[in-house]
């Protein structure tokens, strides 16, 4: 069928006339839908303060801006879908849902990482294991948490690196918090010779640590024998100090400075390893001769006599 170029300009303008006239008589719909979301932006606005003033803590806690964040999206995305229900009538939630279908199961597997680190970030932040300044290990990682977050935490190792970890990880694996207890125990052993009294090795290892600045005497330090080792006899020295990795390091290198000198003074030997090695000639008349030569058995009078490999041999002949 043909069909004239003015009936097909006036089709043309007929459908934009229709267009036209559908947007000038939704453009009330759609003020009133701006207005809605207005709204519920100004609500998601003051019920995020409200929630910082109640939280405890500062201000800016973390808790408080996750729980703030968490419901300014949660108040946004309630009024962006009662926006589109006023300027589209026929639109519904369950449309939505219907047309997302097996596009937000793709979805939801591809962020399934961030989605996990999010709960677990919310999660710590409820649970509060540890704060933000606390010093952690986590892994291979020891440092200082600046910042915990909904994806992940952020800690400042001791040679001044940032390490940024994961809540998933943080919230599923082992983590120690050196700094929970306000205390923490630290440890050296120190050899010294098998001929040095035991005791007064002990007293002045407690008397040196007594007078150093920094190690608490609640828990008192003490001193425990430990090892009987090759070329010494081990003492245990344990104390406790402040937590923080400087008063650590701090401390250990005065306890370790002044127990070397004052044990010197004390007359006490911190021996070197030392080894014995026994050299003898296997011809010698001597060899295998136990009541003359000593090479860890106990001597005697009537010590036993050696296997000699020959003596063995010649058994065999005369057999």
């Amino acid at each position: 069928m043909n069909v004239s170029l003015a009936e097909a300009t006036g089709e043309a303008v007929s459908t934009v006339q229709g267009f036209v006239d559908t947007f000038f008589a939704s453009l009330p719909r759609v003020a009133v839908g701006i207005v809605v979301l207005l709204f519920f932006w100004l609500v998601a606005k003051g019920v995020r303060s409200a929630i910082h003033r109640i939280t405890p803590g500062p201000i800016d806690s973390p808790i408080g801006m996750v729980l703030g964040r968490v419901a300014t999206a949660f108040l946004l995305v309630l009024g962006v879908l009662v926006g589109l229900v006023v300027v589209f009538p026929t639109f519904t939630v369950t449309g939505l849902v219907g047309a997302l279908g097996v596009g937000g199961v793709v979805i939801g597997f591809a962020f399934q990482d961030t989605f996990q680190n999010l709960l677990a970030g919310v999660l710590l932040l409820l649970r509060q294991p540890f704060r933000i300044g606390d010093e952690i290990v986590s892994g291979d990682y020891t440092g200082t948490v600046e910042a915990i977050e909904t994806r992940a935490t952020y800690i400042r190792t001791y040679d001044g690196r940032r390490v940024i970890i994961p809540n998933s990880q943080i919230y599923s694996d082992p983590v120690q918090v050196i700094t929970a207890y306000g205390m923490v125990r630290s440890q050296y052993d120190i050899g010294i010779g098998y001929g040095d009294n035991v005791d007064t090795a002990k007293q002045i290892a407690l008397d040196t640590v007594a007078g150093i600045e920094g190690i608490l005497s609640d828990p008192a330090p003490d001193v425990l024998t430990w090892d009987l080792a090759g070329s010494s006899l081990n003492l245990r020295l344990r104390w406790w100090t402040d937590p923080s990795r400087a008063s650590v390091v701090k401390t250990r290198d005065l306890v370790l400075q002044n127990i070397a000198a004052k044990m010197a003074q004390g007359g006490i030997d911190l021996p070197f390893p030392t080894q014995v090695v026994l050299f003898h000639d296997q011809t010698e008349e001597t060899d295998g001769d136990r009541t003359r030569q000593r090479e860890g058995w106990p001597a005697g009078d009537n010590p036993p006599r050696p296997a000699r490999l020959a003596d063995a041999e010649r058994r065999g002949e005369s057999a």
